[in-house]
């Protein structure tokens, strides 16, 4: 895909020439707070490669190549500033770190441990094989809390604050150019990687100068009644940190950020409040994605076994949840508002997933390829996490059936988020507008410029409520959600359920009052 312009390597104390470190980025497109390139030392050669069997997967998509692109020119950029350009590569990995290292004669390479999907595993595991038959040092440094074969999470939440309190990773003063690479103005784009349209207008940029300006922008004036203002999507779309995809790409490290959190002045009205509720979604963050590091199949299988095979695979609802025409108006302008601008807050997140799961009653692992789609901050560990959680999966989790005409009218009281992104009930009073089929007019409407619900709300809620109960009578189910629980839940507050907690949560019974379940609009964090 380059040319490259060998400089001269650096002579070792015998006189001989030694090879530079092949520096291997994947999902840490920085310099700052970099482990890998402060080990790497300065004659180094970084290195990406761009993988189309990587984009051409379920759950990649054009807007995340864009972004990904964007992180890169950046990237690159401040690495010719340090003295060695960034060089990519287009191919499979093995092929192109396979002639990187003959033509510089390389004997190791560095890189961050990725928790990945089940692709970047497999991958990386083949890496490892070709490396170690090649006689090459591959050292895969930690970027973050999570622990690569960890024994126990006992202690855990101690060793992640650990972490944080070390301290950035030092950036190289420069680097010693060991190539230069005439790199095209372009990078590929979404067609030239065979990837299908993705229009997202209001995607945010990928640059490490947008990232920049973004914790800024929190941390300055942003995060004012941060607590209060995430949940809904009218308000959390400014109130949220909207660090996500450049956490999930490594543009910005969670050290990086949470310093800069500490450093923020607390001295205005509320702000602490916020900042420590900011503070424990980065370690909310860590302790999720240490979930699929410890169990990568948690992706692909049910973490709770008694799920398998519960569900169905209806091509025509979820085609109609994908594309926002499920009938339901809240749950349909969350889903448009996602696809124009590749972000949505938490709840409604969880509210979308929740609802494909259990009104619609389709399997997870279908909706959440959509999903991952669609999030531009698609991160494995917590979205698949999430998507188990919230479809009652895990085993050890108290089941969440949103009611997503209650969360319209507690997120959207006056119907505006609705009225932006289903313009088709322009006609619908607002007394109705969040139940459109009530409305006097509904049959003007409904059928025709907007669909009438897919399922009864109540009763396919109810059905849900009954079947996934009754699962936790079985015998054997509350057994086997013990064993999750040793090996996933929290040992601290402020995260996921305490382990004891999810072993009650495992056994709780049903709610006493039919068709009431009072966790379904809690937030467990």
């Amino acid at each position: 895909m380059n040319k490259l312009l060998d400089a001269p390597n650096r002579s070792d104390t015998s006189g001989e020439m030694s090879a530079p470190v092949l520096l291997w980025y994947k999902r840490d497109l920085r310099v700052t707070d970099h482990p890998a390139l402060a080990i790497a030392g300065p004659h180094v050669l970084p290195v990406y490669i761009i993988e189309p069997d990587y984009w051409a997967l379920s759950d990649t998509s054009a807007r995340q190549w864009a972004f990904t692109a964007e992180a890169l020119h950046s990237l690159r950029a401040e690495l010719a500033e340090l003295g060695q350009p960034l060089i990519i590569r287009k191919g499979e990995a093995i092929a192109e770190l396979s002639r990187l290292c003959r033509r510089f004669k390389i004997k190791r390479m560095v890189s961050h441990e990725e928790t990945g999907n089940a692709w970047t595993y497999a991958r990386d595991r083949r890496v490892g094989a070709w490396a170690r038959a090649q006689g090459i040092d591959w050292q895969e440094v930690p970027q973050c809390a999570v622990v690569r074969r960890l024994a126990s999470r006992d202690g855990w939440q101690g060793a992640r604050n650990r972490f944080i309190r070390q301290g950035r990773a030092e950036t190289p003063e420069a680097l010693e150019p060991v190539c230069t690479t005439d790199l095209p103005d372009r990078l590929p784009d979404a067609r030239g990687l065979g990837m299908a349209s993705d229009p997202c207008a209001h995607r945010q940029n990928g640059s490490h100068r947008a990232a920049r300006a973004t914790l800024d922008s929190f941390l300055a004036t942003r995060a004012e009644g941060y607590r209060a203002k995430m949940s809904s999507p009218l308000t959390g779309e400014r109130a949220c940190s909207r660090l996500s995809p450049y956490l999930a790409l490594g543009v910005l490290s969670v050290r990086e950020v949470e310093l800069a959190r500490q450093a923020a002045p607390v001295d205005r009205a509320g702000w602490k409040a916020s900042m420590t509720s900011f503070a424990k979604r980065l370690a909310w963050r860590d302790h999720f994605i240490q979930k699929l590091e410890d169990e990568p199949a948690l992706e692909q299988r049910c973490l709770h076994p008694a799920h398998e095979g519960l569900r169905d695979t209806d091509s025509a609802r979820l085609t109609a949840w994908a594309s926002g025409q499920t009938g339901v108006p809240f749950v349909d302008a969350c889903m448009r508002y996602l696809t124009a601008t590749g972000w949505l807050n938490f709840r409604m997140r969880a509210m979308l997933m929740s609802f494909a799961s259990y009104h619609l009653w389709l399997d997870w692992r279908d909706t959440g390829a959509v999903l991952a789609r669609r999030f531009t901050d698609y991160e494995p560990g917590i979205h698949w996490s999430q998507c188990q959680m919230q479809s009652g999966t895990t085993g050890i989790n108290t089941l969440r059936i949103y009611n997503p005409v209650k969360q319209g009218h507690d997120q959207d009281p006056e119907g505006r988020f609705i009225r932006a992104w289903v313009p088709e009930l322009a006609q619908i009073a607002p007394a109705h507008l969040h139940e459109p089929w009530t409305a006097p007019n509904a049959g003007a409407v409904l059928g025709t410029r907007y669909p009438e619900p897919l399922v009864d709300l109540a009763q396919a809620a109810r059905r849900a409520r009954d079947v996934m109960w009754g699962l936790r009578k079985d015998a054997g189910f509350g057994d086997a959600a013990r064993e999750i629980a040793v090996k996933h839940a929290s040992r601290a507050r402020g995260t996921d359920r305490s382990s004891a907690g999810a072993k009650r949560a495992a056994t709780r019974k049903r709610p006493s009052k039919k068709g009431s379940d009072p966790a379904q609009l809690s937030f467990d964090l």
